[in-house]
């Protein structure tokens, strides 16, 4: 698993619905609370702010844009 730090984009592996989020919702890490403890800030496509909130590593998945090696 792809460890996750300051400004990381990750989604959310579960549905929060009580902050009206779901799974797969992107965000961005923001600070680093405590380890494996991250606040993350999940923006609409115009970058407003619509939840941030304190999440554990294993609530998260980092994405990536990038492969990790050369496809042969």
């Amino acid at each position: 698993m792809a460890e996750i730090s300051l400004l990381s984009v990750v989604a959310l592996l579960l549905d929060l619905p009580e902050r009206g989020l779901v799974r797969g919702q992107v965000g961005t890490v923001v600070e680093t609370l405590a380890p494996g403890v991250f606040e993350v800030e999940f923006s609409d496509e115009e970058g407003r702010t619509y939840a941030s909130l304190a999440l554990r590593a294993e609530q998260l998945m980092a994405l990536h844009h990038q492969p990790q090696r050369q496809a042969v």
